[in-house]
């Protein structure tokens, strides 16, 4: 699976303030729905685009819209909600879902307690938001549970505030 490294000059900064032992919950919030923001351009640079007429005050023309493929979104609870916002300020037309998981402390394996996923995930491109990635079981079952209720293209978003300061996507 193809791993992309969102090294933008914003994105750095605001990974750095992120980081920052100073930076106010408040801050936080705010730096992670902004880093949201910057990860779903990516997330969403490949989605396919048709030509459309439109009436502009001056004249006829063809601009580019989003073809019929539509999105949907999964959050992964809890950490996934926290930027869902951003990203349906992107794409308010998504339909939602949402996973509920946590890994089991004897066998480190992810655990499902709540799956609520849009029905029709078999005609949608499915962004997943998973931030907190640590070994990244809870992202792949997430992922998991979107491919068996259909979904066949599934990009995953997850920031990764580490030393590293890396955005992946």
């Amino acid at each position: 699976m193809p791993v992309t490294v969102v090294d933008h000059p914003l994105v750095q900064h605001k990974l750095g303030l992120l980081r920052d032992r100073g930076t106010t919950t408040r801050d936080f919030r705010l730096l992670a729905g902004e880093l949201a923001a910057f990860l779903c351009y990516e997330a969403t640079r490949s989605l396919e685009l048709e030509p459309v007429d439109v009436d502009t005050p001056l004249e006829r023309m063809t601009a580019a819209r989003v073809s019929g493929k539509k999105l949907g979104v999964v959050a992964v609870l809890r950490a996934g909600v926290g930027i869902l916002d951003a990203v349906l300020d992107l794409v308010p037309v998504a339909r939602v879902g949402f996973v509920g998981l946590y890994r089991d402390e004897a066998t480190l394996m992810p655990v499902e307690y709540y799956c609520k996923l849009p029905g029709d995930l078999a005609e949608r491109d499915v962004i997943v938001l998973d931030p907190m990635l640590a070994t990244g079981g809870s992202a792949s079952a997430a992922i998991t549970l979107c491919k068996n209720e259909g979904a066949r293209r599934v990009t995953m978003v997850s920031l990764v505030a580490a030393p590293e300061g890396v955005a992946r996507l």
